[in-house]
């Protein structure tokens, strides 16, 4: 690898499996709420954390800390599927996003800087049109390098050109994610990423692997990985006009079925599939919108008949 960092700017949804769980299940955010995953929490609400509940507690722990606890089982399948709109509202505002993981997204900061007006500018414009668009809170930070963007929008920091390794070196080693590396650069008296970074490369490699190195990298600022952007979704819009009106339900289903065969065969051309059908019938005067969750059948094909209902 070779090259200075890209200029990256990293969109972080804090709490986002507790986000998803109210988005996808209706389970109150604004509640104490816990996820779990193999028994320990993964993802606390803020009032959660206000009664002493934190990441990496049993269960039995974080309810005897706060007994009123909502607990979530973790989806990582429910987190992305929250996520998507999300990130089709970033793209809204600027194309070549990266999906980190649910909750977090990253993109090259040099162009909406450009054209929006300078990189808080660009910033703000898109934790503001996720919030309109979602109504999702976000963060954003700037830095030189996925990694130290991601920490930076913890934050809601931008930090300067140039300036990521200062930024990185007063940093924990927890900051690296990696528990069992962390605790042995714990015990080894290596507490900041600036005293991981100051180790000789050689030595981190020769000492910890592969992966040591890596980390390393991270905290040295030398994160030049390249994003690996998502192409946007085709446009797979199915229409069909008629030249008199359809005044009869069974008129309305049979339209509806020949939609819904075209549309299933383009989802399926993109490895897609339908998960929720909705329906809006209109005229002049008024209309009625129907949604169904879920809509299919066992096909994976769109229900015509509930156009009827």
């Amino acid at each position: 690898m070779s090259g200075a960092p890209a200029r990256t700017l990293l969109l972080w949804c804090p709490d986002w499996p507790v986000l998803a769980a109210e988005i996808v299940d209706g389970v109150p955010a604004t509640d104490p709420v816990v996820v779990l995953h193999a028994n320990r929490v993964v993802a606390c609400s803020e009032r959660a954390r206000a009664e002493g509940v934190r990441r990496g507690l049993r269960r039995r722990e974080a309810q005897g800390r706060c007994p009123q606890l909502t607990v979530v089982d973790h989806d990582p399948a429910r987190d992305a599927r929250a996520f998507e709109p999300v990130v089709a509202a970033v793209e809204e505002v600027v194309a070549g996003v990266e999906v980190i993981r649910p909750g977090a997204c990253a993109l090259a900061a040099r162009g909406p800087s450009r054209y929006l007006g300078g990189e808080e500018a660009a910033a703000e414009r898109i934790v503001e049109h996720v919030a309109q668009t979602c109504a999702v809170e976000s963060q954003v930070g700037i830095a030189d390098g996925v990694f130290a963007a991601g920490l930076a929008a913890r934050d809601g920091r931008i930090v300067p050109p140039g300036g990521t390794p200062q930024f990185l070196a007063g940093l924990p080693v927890e900051a690296l994610g990696r528990p069992t590396l962390t605790d042995l650069l714990r015990r080894l008296g290596v507490r900041t990423l600036g005293d991981f970074a100051a180790l000789p490369a050689g030595d981190v490699l020769a000492r910890f692997g592969f992966d040591g190195a890596l980390a390393h990298r991270l905290a040295t600022g030398r994160d030049d990985r390249p994003l690996a952007v998502r192409q946007p979704p085709a446009d797979l819009t199915v229409t069909a006009d008629h030249d008199e009106p359809i005044d009869r339900v069974d008129a309305a289903a049979f339209a509806a079925r020949t939609l819904a065969e075209q549309l299933h065969e383009r989802l399926a051309a993109h490895g897609l599939a339908c998960t929720r059908l909705g329906i809006e019938a209109g005229c002049r005067a008024s209309s009625a919108p129907r949604r169904w969750s879920p809509p299919c059948s066992a096909a994976g094909a769109p229900r015509p008949t509930r156009c009827a209902w």
